[in-house]
């Protein structure tokens, strides 16, 4: 297995017809952002975490936690601001 299959969060995807609540669905973005990044897509990895922790600021403080420390942990891995080469083309 590869290591988009196993998630290191340990979320795995819900059996058929079983819903997810919020707090899943936060765990499985984030899951899903790791997978992006480590497919060599960090800075849209970055950016839609971006997007996500912008959106659930004020609504949902353990989910905004989530992703900030995720878009910090991504940043590091990101190619440096205004530069014209990327890191994921390398």
């Amino acid at each position: 297995m590869s290591k988009i299959d196993t998630p290191r969060s340990g979320l795995s995807a819900p059996s058929s017809g079983q819903p997810l609540d919020h707090d899943g669905l936060v765990r499985l973005l984030v899951t899903s952002l790791e997978a992006l990044a480590s497919a060599g897509q960090v800075d849209a990895a970055c950016r839609l975490a971006g997007q996500a922790c912008a959106g659930l600021r004020h609504s949902d403080p353990r989910g905004w936690s989530r992703l900030n420390a995720l878009l910090h942990r991504l940043a590091r891995r990101a190619p440096p601001v205004g530069s014209n080469v990327s890191r994921e083309a390398g």
